[in-house]
């Protein structure tokens, strides 16, 4: 059996067993790739180019945006490029880089929706000391913080999974390098180290989940005492998305890293990195972006401003 320190290069999991399938695969994963790219990339410019965004809500909405491209470009074309030139291959450095990417996307993502949601809340809940708690500096370093929480998380898993010693092959039974996939390669109980490390990640995701949770209860609250049906209405369908999302984000996450090895399977694996990986990325948009009419005022005005000066 190979050791970690003769590991050139990991084999991911194959898409598909034909080359029909294969390309199918690719033309699918383009699409999503596409239209994360596109929504990502429409939030930013919008609230970037648009002073009237210039406030916290849109200030966080913009970091979302950053954090999606980030993390679905991380997994995606890799895995795109597998599939279009029928390979399976990925380097250890290009592992352990994309291990490194993943975690500080993935991290930073869900503190910036937990302040997200604490900004709501605020909003709603305390609108006359919003000025107040979320003034520019404090919103500057909440999102500083976000990212260096997950800057952090990042180095800590990376050393932590990289410095283990491989002896069970070099397959990664997923579409990209998940950690959980490669802990199945060490061939020692060092590996329990890193398990310790996640399941003290999960704790804290889960807390950050429930104050999520909290901080939305706190808002429908809010929301069922005002006298406006339709001010409810807005509330009630802005804000459930909001927390279906994040639910499906953290509850598969969660799975995907916690699951017992012995209850392990390809198909489930597979299933839940989409679902945690791939769909709130894509969805993020449309639920905290495009469905927003000041985000879809600021477009029409851009793409007006664009066609007027051709």
């Amino acid at each position: 059996m190979p050791n970690s320190s003769s590991i050139s290069q990991f084999l991911l999991l194959p898409l598909a067993d034909t080359r029909q399938l294969q390309l199918l695969h690719f033309w699918l994963l383009l699409g999503i790739y596409l239209a994360a790219l596109l929504g990502n990339g429409l939030i930013s410019t919008a609230v970037a180019c648009d002073r009237r965004l210039h406030t916290p809500m849109y200030f966080f909405l913009l970091n979302l945006a950053l954090l999606d491209l980030g993390c679905i470009s991380t997994t995606l074309p890799k895995a795109m490029a597998n599939a279009l030139w029928d390979t399976r291959a990925i380097s250890y450095t290009g592992c352990a880089a994309q291990v490194f990417c993943f975690v500080l996307f993935m991290s930073a993502e869900l503190s910036l929706l937990t302040i997200m949601s604490y900004d709501r809340y605020v909003a709603i809940c305390k609108p006359l000391h919003y000025g107040t708690l979320m003034d520019s500096r404090a919103c500057a370093t909440m999102a500083a913080a976000a990212w260096g929480a997950g800057l952090l998380y990042s180095l800590l898993h990376t050393a932590s999974t990289f410095s283990l010693p491989l002896c069970q092959g070099n397959v990664v039974n997923q579409f990209f390098c998940e950690i959980p996939q490669i802990l199945k390669l060490s061939c020692s109980a060092s590996y329990l180290r890193e398990v310790v490390l996640l399941i003290f990640s999960a704790s804290l995701v889960f807390g950050c989940f429930v104050f999520i949770v909290v901080s939305y209860v706190q808002i429908f609250m809010a929301v069922l005492r005002m006298p406006s049906v339709q001010g409810r209405h807005k509330a009630f369908s802005t804000c459930l998305p909001h927390l279906a999302v994040v639910s499906l984000f953290v509850s598969t996450g969660i799975f995907a890293y916690l699951k017992p090895f012995s209850i392990s399977s390809p198909s489930v694996d597979l299933m839940m990195a989409i679902l945690y990986s791939v769909f709130p990325p894509t969805l993020n948009p449309i639920i905290y972006g495009m469905r927003n009419r000041e985000i879809k005022h600021a477009l029409s005005m851009l793409l007006q401003y664009t066609l007027h000066n051709q």
